[in-house]
């Protein structure tokens, strides 16, 4: 397969959609474990402290522009695809066999999709352009030595109001029925068909799906609810 089929033949986008969602899932495993931070209920300080190693270190820098250009290119198969299996009446990006027992998410990943799309503008909006281009309130971590971007506040301040909280809520649930269908087409996409596997990674993909989105929706409810602590003015 040459590079021009990867990106415009069937099997090529849909093995791309494949490669591009499995390295999506694991930018989510460090995203969720780096923002659980704020339950140490230290004022943010831990929290701080490793958002600040991940904006001010090279290596994640370099990482963070790959995660751009996957996320990128994940949305742009996704459209393309969806498009293409409109016209022929088709299902979604997975090596699929028909539509019967398939679920209303197995079939709406373009719908859920956009919706994710929605929200991650709103979402880098509200974080990613603040602490890379606007004037951020620092906070001090290491006991007082040092000072960092206080992105604690801001995740704070910011889930204070309900409407924000319930968007954020909303988002979460949307991703978490797209992961329950892309998690295991990713994998039998790429070529996983042993049964044992294919079971054994439905599974995974339903508590990676469930326990991490919930995870990402607790964040924004705790805060709303007072269950973390107010950040050090």
């Amino acid at each position: 397969m040459t590079w021009k089929q990867v990106f415009t033949s069937s099997i090529g986008q849909k093995i791309t959609m494949a490669l591009t969602g499995i390295f999506l899932i694991l930018f989510l495993i460090v995203h969720v474990g780096v923002n659980a931070l704020v339950w140490a209920n230290d004022n943010g300080e831990m929290f701080n402290r490793a958002a600040n190693f991940l904006g001010a270190n090279v290596v994640p820098r370099i990482l963070e522009i790959g995660l751009f250009l996957f996320i990128i290119l994940h949305i742009v198969q996704g459209l393309v695809l969806e498009a293409e299996n409109r016209s022929k009446r088709g299902v979604g990006y997975a090596v699929d066999y028909g539509n019967r027992g398939s679920r209303w998410y197995s079939r709406s990943m373009g719908l859920l999709g956009t919706l994710i799309l929605l929200f991650l503008i709103i979402h880098l909006i509200d974080f990613w352009v603040p602490s890379r281009f606007s004037h951020m309130p620092e906070a001090s971590i290491n006991n007082g030595t040092k000072e960092v971007h206080d992105l604690y506040s801001l995740m704070y301040y910011r889930f204070q109001t309900l409407w924000i909280v319930v968007v954020y809520v909303l988002g979460c649930i949307s991703l978490a029925y797209h992961l329950l269908h892309g998690f295991y087409s990713s994998f039998k996409t790429i070529g996983v068909y042993n049964k044992r596997y294919l079971v054994l990674i439905r599974w995974c993909g339903y508590i990676f799906s469930i326990v991490v989105c919930l995870a990402f929706a607790m964040m924004p409810v705790s805060f709303y609810l007072g269950w973390l602590s107010a950040p050090v003015n």
